[in-house]
C-alpha cells in the first residue's frame, strides 16, 4: 500500500509540475491561450522546436512537448485533439525517475494511483488519461 501512496504522490507532483510549466510558459509567451498551442507556434515557426524559456527547456514532438526544468524533472506530456493535455503512465515513470530524488514505481501501482484520482483525473483513451476541468 506504501507504493501506491508514493505512485498517488507522484501522479499529483507530475500534475502540479504540468500546471506550473503552462503558467511559465503563458508568461513568457503572452499570445499562449493554452499549452497546447506551443505546438501550433512551433509549426508555425513562431517559435523554435526545441528551446529554453523562463526556467524550462522544451522540445516539440509528434503530438506533444518535453519540458526540462533547470534541476532536471522531465515532463512529457502529449495534446488531444481539443488541445487538453494528455499523460500516459510511461510519461509518470518517467517524471518520477527525473525528480531530484528518483521515484521508480510500478505501473500497477501508477494505474491504481490513477484510478484512486478519479475524477481529478479521467481515462480520456484506454491508458491514457488528462486532468478534469
Amino acid at each position: 500500500m506504501e507504493q501506491v501512496g508514493a505512485a498517488r504522490d507522484l501522479v499529483l507532483g507530475y500534475i502540479r509540475a504540468l500546471h506550473a510549466i503552462d503558467e511559465a510558459m503563458r508568461a513568457a509567451i503572452p499570445s499562449l491561450e493554452r499549452l497546447a498551442d506551443v505546438v501550433g507556434l512551433a509549426r508555425s515557426r513562431r517559435i523554435s522546436r526545441s528551446d529554453h524559456i523562463g526556467t524550462y527547456s522544451y522540445t516539440i514532438h509528434g503530438a506533444g512537448c518535453r519540458f526540462v526544468s533547470v534541476n532536471g524533472t522531465d515532463v512529457d506530456v502529449d495534446f488531444a485533439a481539443g488541445g487538453s493535455e494528455v499523460f500516459d503512465l510511461w510519461r509518470l515513470r518517467w517524471y518520477g525517475l527525473s525528480l531530484p530524488e528518483p521515484l521508480d514505481v510500478t505501473d500497477q501501482d501508477l494505474r491504481s494511483a490513477v484510478q484512486s484520482l478519479q475524477p481529478l483525473l479521467n481515462e480520456v483513451r484506454p491508458g491514457w488519461f488528462s486532468v478534469a476541468n
